[in-house]
């Protein structure tokens, strides 16, 4: 990723400055010992909305002309990204359209509904809401907001590797949990164009692997993905997302965890460190856990994406069967 981009990510910081929270990147003295690395976490789980999705959604509303933002926006997202969107819509004035699949968790529709959007409920799957969004807006003129897919909502997504800059000058590594790819992006971009030597970590459920297994196969494929812990990385990667040139750019290393692995550190960071994360943000750690021995002496980032976690798997992280 170049300079511009790193220029991109700078503007994108300013436009947000007021808009979203600067989060804390903290070192862990237990996660430290236990690894033999200086572990820090970069507690987005703190983020407006509880997920960093509200940083990409928020920018991509504020590159918006006025006569764009007059005109609303659409989006689908039976989660983070659809809270980030309603969240973005009402601090900035702006009518928010966003479709939820049926199979969406009641608590996930009442989060969005509560900052004020209108929800939809409409479609089999994610892949159907997002394509009657789509349609909606092109019908009515509504800019659609993509979950990753957007190079001003990549943007708004590589503040956090600005903030990780600021906090902590440069890093060996950066552990980010892997869906569509913008936040690993985001990070990794900002990151190694001021400093090649960090090495970009993508972190995937075996149960989900889309990207991952994009990755391997040098193309956009489809990928057959199953219900996880990680709920807020899972689905396929459209056709033409731009994310997946620069996930080949970016990562440097792309690892598999099993779910006994994703509750294993899930239980970690709210048990020993005392945060409430999702299987998204335990993720991230349990990619360092897997591969602790090579990080040794080395400074590394768990990026701690998001909070919202459900009761279910909440009891399912707490209480394995």
């Amino acid at each position: 990723m170049s300079m511009n981009y790193r220029k991109g990510v700078e503007s994108a910081a300013a436009l947000l400055h007021g808009h979203v929270r600067y989060t804390p990147c903290q070192l862990s003295p237990r996660l430290s010992q236990a690894t033999g690395a200086q572990v820090y976490l970069k507690l987005e789980n703190f983020q407006v909305t509880g997920s960093f999705k509200a940083r990409g959604a928020a920018h991509k509303m504020l590159s918006l002309s006025e006569e764009a933002r007059d005109a609303g926006v659409v989006a689908a997202s039976s989660g983070n990204h659809g809270a980030g969107v309603a969240y973005a819509s009402l601090t900035l004035g702006v009518n928010a359209r966003i479709y939820v699949p049926e199979v969406a968790d009641p608590a996930k529709i009442a989060a969005i509904e509560s900052y004020g959007a209108t929800v939809i409920v409409e479609g089999a799957d994610c892949v159907d809401a997002e394509r009657i969004a789509r349609a909606y807006g092109e019908a009515h003129g509504q800019t659609y907001i993509s979950p990753y897919n957007d190079l001003e909502v990549m943007l708004g997504q590589g503040t956090i590797g600005a903030e990780i800059e600021e906090q902590l000058g440069s890093v060996d590594a950066v552990f980010v949990s892997l869906g569509g790819g913008g936040l690993i992006s985001g990070i990794g971009g900002y990151l190694k164009a001021g400093h090649s030597q960090t090495q970009a970590i993508a972190c995937s459920p075996e149960q989900s692997p889309a990207m991952h297994e994009c990755l391997l196969a040098g193309k956009i494929i489809d990928v057959p993905c199953f219900d996880t812990l990680s709920d807020a990385t899972a689905g396929g990667v459209e056709t033409g997302a731009i994310t997946f040139e620069t996930c080949m750019d970016v990562v440097d290393q792309s690892l598999l965890l099993s779910e006994s692995e994703i509750q294993e550190a899930t239980r970690l960071l709210i048990e020993d460190e005392h945060m409430l994360v999702e299987g998204a943000a335990g993720l991230a750690l349990a990619g360092l856990l897997k591969t602790a021995e090579s990080w040794r002496g080395k400074r590394v980032v768990v990026v701690l994406c998001g909070a919202n976690i459900g009761r279910e798997k909440l009891r399912r992280v707490l209480i394995p069967s």
